[in-house]
């Protein structure tokens, strides 16, 4: 049997597939993601045992490899329309994945890819109608070059609605930049932008114009400097729970639950801040939407060190309108606001400075 002809129709095939890759691909890459992430969630719901529970836990579905993949489709073809949705994708599962350097410093795991598409939407897609799942993609890591291509999408874009969607996305983005009057100033000029412009446009499932209206509480209520908002709920155990109850305690306020993108490293550092600062007038303190019982087998076999609120129906989180998680404020012991953003060591310093000023607690809540 001459084997050349099967050599050939195995080749023919492998250079066919990749010609091939396109949207049915992108597609297939997103759906297999949230259908492991849906059975991942529901075994931890119902593993029988702490042990068996812990086990799960470390087996989530692995973002880095789904991304990658993704990228294998789209990674060539980024000049192309079909590309901008699953482009925005890719932008919301990968800013905070790092890879650790053996010195233990870290780097982002997708950088160039990132910056591949940022370059790919300034270039070839900057007046395209599809930009709207983009733009708000845009927001997941904002710093000064995001910023600036969403300005630009706003002037260049010939589609009002467009230009709307990317104004609130720059107004959101521009809260990473501080809460000085200028850019204050700028974010409200945008704010009306996407209500004029874009007020029925959904994200997410989400219209525009709730989306600002959400934005324009924030800036009056949640900036820095702002007295908190109370919460009143419940604990796992459904006891009581009052943030008002620290009084005098500098508190991590945490928003997050099980399924956010590197959970477990959220809870590692979470649970590493508490044990450093254990003693001082410090809690962290969550605000956890997964299901009671969920958040219970995650205290209850100490995975998770500190008291959260339980929040399933997101009442609490809808109270700071809270877009995306895991999201962190750190506040004084007065609830001031003194940093707003991502968990990690700029929460942890503002925590150690404000303990570094602060006088002994009149009144400490216990904790749990």
């Amino acid at each position: 049997m001459n084997p050349l002809p099967t050599f050939l129709a195995i080749i023919s095939l492998a250079t066919s597939g990749l010609a091939l890759a396109g949207p049915a691909d992108a597609e297939r890459v997103e759906k297999t993601f949230q259908l492991s992430m849906e059975k991942w969630a529901l075994e931890i719901r119902t593993a029988p045992t702490p042990d068996a529970r812990a086990k799960v836990w470390t087996n989530r579905p692995d973002t880095t490899a789904a991304s990658r993949q993704m990228w294998q489709v789209i990674g060539g073809s980024l000049e192309q329309d079909w590309t901008l949705d699953y482009a925005a994708w890719f932008l919301r599962m990968t800013p905070g994945l790092r890879d650790t350097k053996p010195d233990g410093s870290s780097t982002l795991t997708f950088a160039r890819e990132r910056a591949a598409i940022l370059k790919a939407v300034e270039t070839t897609h900057i007046k395209s109608p599809k930009l709207t799942q983009m733009c708000f993609a845009l927001t997941t890591a904002p710093d000064p070059q995001t910023i600036s291509l969403l300005e630009k999408v706003q002037a260049t874009n010939p589609d009002a609605k467009v230009q709307g969607v990317a104004a609130l996305a720059a107004s959101i983005s521009l809260k990473s930049l501080g809460d000085e009057g200028e850019i204050m100033r700028k974010r409200l000029t945008y704010l009306r932008k996407a209500i004029i412009q874009s007020s029925d446009v959904e994200i997410n499932g989400t219209a525009v114009s709730k989306l600002a209206e959400d934005e324009l509480y924030i800036i009056r209520y949640l900036t820095k400097g702002r007295v908190a908002p109370d919460l009143t709920g419940v604990d796992s155990a459904g006891r009581p729970l009052k943030l008002s109850d620290y009084q005098g305690k500098v508190v991590v306020l945490l928003f997050w639950n099980s399924n956010v993108q590197d959970a477990d490293r959220v809870v590692e550092i979470t649970n590493r801040l508490a044990e450093k600062l254990k003693g001082k007038p410090f809690t962290v303190i969550g605000v956890n939407n997964d299901p009671l019982e969920k958040l219970r087998s995650l205290q209850s076999d100490s995975t998770v060190t500190w008291p959260n609120f339980s929040d399933p129906e997101n009442k609490l989180a809808a109270e700071y309108r809270v877009a995306s998680l895991p999201l962190v404020y750190v506040l004084d012991g007065e609830r001031k606001i003194h940093y707003t953003g991502a968990p990690g060591s700029f929460a942890e310093l503002t925590a150690d400075a404000l303990l570094s000023e602060s006088k002994p607690a009149e009144a400490i809540a216990p904790t749990e």
